[in-house]
């Protein structure tokens, strides 16, 4: 089965409302659709997360393109490191494992769904099977005031998510007020922060005692990443709210520095960061040598991720309880199926060929004119 060609299509997914963290607010993901056509007939589908925006991370595909037309669909790992070598290695001070990463899982995607299509078997099975029947997710609190934020929570709890996880890193005395007011309408529930590397080493141990009467479950990359596993480090021999190292891991040996280092307590990661399912899982059994879960990090997506995310994380014995999903922040989301939205906190595990979804055609095409407005 040959690839015969690549398709491309910028889509500009908006929000159901704005999206509020410690980086400011953002109102829609811009993604890229990527689908693989094959001589076969079958056509694989998969996005690209843009990060600093579409232009350049289309840039890239669009140079890449050439290397995997007329391959062999079950080459991608050839021809992704093809591709890499001659766009970036090759040219000295270029190297950006990471924005390349961003830009191939898109292409990694469509090419597993083609191959699962072609096998009539779901990913999952692909990989060697399914160690779990369902994944559990994390109830996503959205909201900019502590009382929005407290309201949600309440809403996701009656939902029944197990687990609830909120932004915190916009200011000191703001996330307390949105700690304190989240805890009181959670009850006991479980309860994560996200800080988004907003504090500096003697802020983050001023809020870590600030937040500790709280009962807080883990703080997820509460440093900034530049500082890296030794940071991380630091500041968990000095608390006992555990750490979950986001920013600081997007490759398997970042996250073998960092399981090194005893930097973390949990490993957030996802499809995005690695550069798709291979070399996510490649890390995640780093984490996994080291005793520690991977919890499933989302980014500015739609449902495809979800639909590839969740199969893979079938596969993988170290998976967390209380993962990350962001399709449910769009206002239209564009796979029409299967429905995505987590029954008691936890979505089953496909058996449909591929990564298990179908597309909302008329959703994408309206993705792809809010792109064009925003030109």
């Amino acid at each position: 089965m040959k690839i015969s060609a690549i398709r491309t299509t910028p889509l500009y997914c908006r929000f159901k409302q704005p999206y509020v963290w410690a980086k400011g607010t953002q109102e829609g993901a811009p993604v890229i659709l990527v689908e693989v056509d094959t001589d076969a007939g079958i056509t694989g589908i998969g996005e690209s997360v843009t990060s600093p925006g579409i232009e350049p991370v289309l840039a890239i595909l669009q140079f890449s393109i050439p290397f995997f037309v007329g391959q062999s669909a079950y080459n991608g790992n050839r021809i992704i490191s093809e591709c890499y070598q001659a766009g970036f290695n090759s040219r000295g001070t270029g190297s950006a494992p990471r924005y390349f990463a961003q830009a191939m899982t898109g292409v990694e995607l469509a090419l597993w769904d083609a191959i699962g299509k072609a096998a009539k078997q779901p990913l999952h099975r692909l990989l060697g099977g399914a160690v779990r029947d369902k994944v559990e997710y994390f109830g996503f609190l959205q909201g900019e005031t502590p009382q929005e934020l407290a309201t949600h929570a309440r809403q996701l709890l009656r939902e029944g998510f197990r687990v609830l996880y909120v932004k915190v890193g916009r200011a000191p005395d703001l996330d307390v007020e949105i700690v304190r007011a989240v805890r009181e309408a959670a009850g006991d529930a479980r309860l994560r922060l996200d800080a988004n590397e907003s504090w500096d080493m003697l802020t983050a141990r001023r809020m870590f005692e600030r937040l500790k009467p709280f009962d807080i479950e883990f703080i997820e990359q509460p440093v900034p990443a530049p500082g890296g596993a030794e940071a991380l480090a630091r500041l968990r021999a000095v608390t006992d709210i555990p750490i979950a190292a986001d920013q600081a891991n997007y490759s398997p040996e970042d996250v073998y520095v960092v399981c090194r280092a005893r930097a973390a307590d949990v490993i957030t990661l996802g499809l995005h960061e690695t550069g798709g399912v291979v070399r996510f899982r490649k890390a995640a059994a780093v984490a996994e040598a080291a005793g520690l879960n991977v919890c499933l990090h989302g980014v500015f997506e739609t449902g495809i991720t979800t639909c590839a995310s969740n199969q893979v994380a079938a596969t993988l014995g170290n998976m967390d309880d209380g993962n990350q999903i962001m399709w449910q922040l769009l206002a239209e989301d564009i796979v029409a199926s299967p429905p995505l939205t987590p029954v008691n906190g936890a979505l089953p595990i496909s058996g449909k060929p591929g990564l298990g979804f179908e597309l909302d055609r008329d959703a994408v095409a309206r993705a792809a004119e809010a792109y064009r407005k925003l030109g």
